[in-house]
């Protein structure tokens, strides 16, 4: 019984410690950013398929090959590097455009379509960041 209760405590201890670890992680790389500006806007996703892009599936308006990272937005300028909720530490830029009926949006890149259909379309928190 004692060794069942001592084990259970390692565990949770290391659990705990776990969590620290990568809460201390993610606030260390967020501290290399500031932030400029903030705001909530619907996102969507997309992905290089012909139905969801123009004659150049892979090609970004800005002339880059669509990779991990890469987002669409109207009313951000080529090359803003921006965080949004959800995505842990990721940094996006804004390499693409939408459709100019899009003015308040931002339309995240991934890679597979059903990554991009099981995100669909939501309100987030995006942050406006620039290297501290």
């Amino acid at each position: 019984m004692r060794i069942a209760f001592r084990a259970t405590v390692i565990l949770l201890i290391l659990i705990g410690l776990a969590t620290i670890c990568s809460s201390a992680k993610e606030s260390i790389f967020r501290y290399q950013y500031r932030v400029l500006r903030s705001g909530h806007v619907m996102a969507t996703a997309y992905n290089s398929i012909p139905n969801q892009t123009d004659d150049t599936p892979w090609t970004t308006a800005s002339g880059t090959r669509c990779r991990e990272g890469v987002i669409a937005s109207n009313f951000l300028p080529i090359g803003t590097k921006d965080m949004i909720d959800g995505f842990g530490n990721r940094v996006f830029i804004v390499e693409d455009r939408m459709n100019k009926r899009y003015t308040q949006r931002i339309d995240i890149w991934f890679r597979e379509y059903h990554e991009a259909m099981d995100f669909g379309i939501r309100k987030i928190k995006y942050h406006v960041v620039a290297k501290a």
